[in-house]
């Protein structure tokens, strides 16, 4: 079909096994760059410390400033309708990967000389936007080849695994930032930082991706329409989109969590850098884990592991009284948090239906991240104006969102079907 990343005839001289070993290779890559470049990577803390320090905002004016650069992540089916129907110098991927890798980078340069929250927000705006981009293109690239290979569950363990890679070197490095320089030069040093990174993504795509030049003819857009239409027919997809919905719509306390270590348990910025390093550890290992021991699993039984795994790691925040509990619990979340993008990312990309792949799971995605800005936000207002900056009830209104969940997977009717494996049958055509 016209829009596949890697065509028949550019595919025909690989073998099955090197070609999967060029796409873990891309996908190491891009998501290296996705852990350094999103408004949540290096810039992260540096960010928030500035809002927090210099410009003297809240918990909830932090969290509402950040949900911002939520948007561009919740519209990311219009990226992949785009890339399916409009190919941009005669490639639907390939062109729109390195665009946006650049546009990332030259945005990132620019945050280095900003400074007003207004002008600095504008910018970071287009990082999100040109992150977003190229994450949406590269689940095109992990439905369509893990459907065809079997293969969703490694390609999304391998992403996410790399990914954290980077934010475990992200979070160390900002921390360091934060702790030795002022607000405005930490901001300013881990712009200047990340903005390299998109450079590393733009040689991936150059020459890790095969991609036959392709042109719009009405014959082509006419069954990527009707495939787009009939995405919103499928039972299995509607059923998938409230659970995950609901999955992550668990009130969050990230930014609550920043402020009661630094105000409350008075750990240094540094320090804080540590643990979202450790956290981001335990991510790793979880994705180590997950490719030695939990490959054959149920999609049933991993989706119950990772509720499970989900609601007593959320549930031992309560435990956080100084830094060695801290680590404790910040690794085991970062393992849980591992399993549980693995259960239910796999999930969508299984069901993704043939010639939407990309779309589909870009709308899945978009809602994830929906619910994540709705929780976060929700969070932030519950810890402010209903628990009085006390962040133990909201941790265990947290876990007993996350229980609940328990409850909807049987309407997701699983069964036997095994993780990783497409719920519906790819064709060459």
């Amino acid at each position: 079909m016209a829009e596949e990343i890697l065509s028949a005839p550019a595919a025909a001289p690989l073998d099955e096994a090197r070609h999967i070993r060029r796409l873990m290779v891309f996908f190491a890559v891009v998501y290296v760059v996705e852990g350094f470049g999103q408004v949540g990577g290096l810039i992260s803390q540096p960010l928030s410390f500035y809002l927090k320090e210099a410009k003297g905002w809240s918990p909830l004016q932090v969290t509402a400033y950040l949900t911002i650069f939520n948007f561009p992540w919740i519209i990311k089916p219009v990226y992949g309708i785009v890339s399916d129907f409009v190919p941009l110098f005669g490639y639907r991927r390939k062109a729109y990967l390195i665009l946006a890798n650049a546009l990332g980078a030259i945005a990132y340069f620019s945050a280095t000389r900003l400074g007003e929250s207004h002008t600095l927000g504008l910018v970071l705006l287009l990082t999100a936007y040109a992150m977003a981009i190229s994450s949406t293109l590269c689940g095109a690239l992990l439905v369509e080849n893990g459907q065809r290979f079997s293969s969703s569950d490694a390609f999304v363990n391998q992403q996410w695994l790399w990914f954290n890679v980077a934010a475990m070197a992200s979070a160390l490095i900002g921390g360091e930032l934060v702790q030795h320089l002022s607000p405005e030069g930490a901001l300013h040093g881990a712009a200047a930082i990340v903005a390299l990174a998109p450079i590393s993504a733009i040689l991936a795509t150059l020459y890790l991706i095969d991609e036959s030049r392709s042109r719009a003819d009405f014959g082509q857009l006419k069954k990527t329409f009707h495939a787009l239409v009939a995405t919103f027919a499928v039972r299995d997809l509607w059923v998938i989109a409230i659970f995950l919905f609901l999955y992550y719509l668990n009130p969050g306390f990230g930014t609550p969590l920043y402020f009661y270590m630094t105000d409350s348990l008075k750990f240094s910025q540094a320090y804080i850098g540590i643990l979202g390093a450790i956290s981001s550890a335990g991510w790793v290992l979880g994705a180590l884990f997950y490719r030695r021991f939990m490959r054959g699993l149920t999609s049933r039984a991993l989706i119950n592991l990772s509720i499970l795994l989900g609601t007593v790691t959320t549930a031992a925040y309560l435990l956080l009284f100084g830094e060695v509990s801290a680590a404790f619990v910040n690794f085991a979340s970062g393992i849980a948090n591992c399993i549980a993008f693995v259960a239910t990312l796999t999930l969508v990309a299984d069901y993704c239906p043939q010639r939407a792949e990309g779309f589909a799971f870009a709308l899945m995605m978009s809602l994830l991240n929906l619910a994540t800005s709705v929780s976060n936000n929700l969070g932030s207002y519950l810890y402010e104006h209903v628990f009085a900056n006390r962040l133990d009830p909201l941790i265990i209104l947290s876990a007993g969102f996350t229980a609940l969940i328990f409850l909807f997977v049987p309407m997701l009717r699983l069964r036997s079907k095994e993780a990783g494996a497409a719920a519906h049958r790819p064709t060459d055509t």
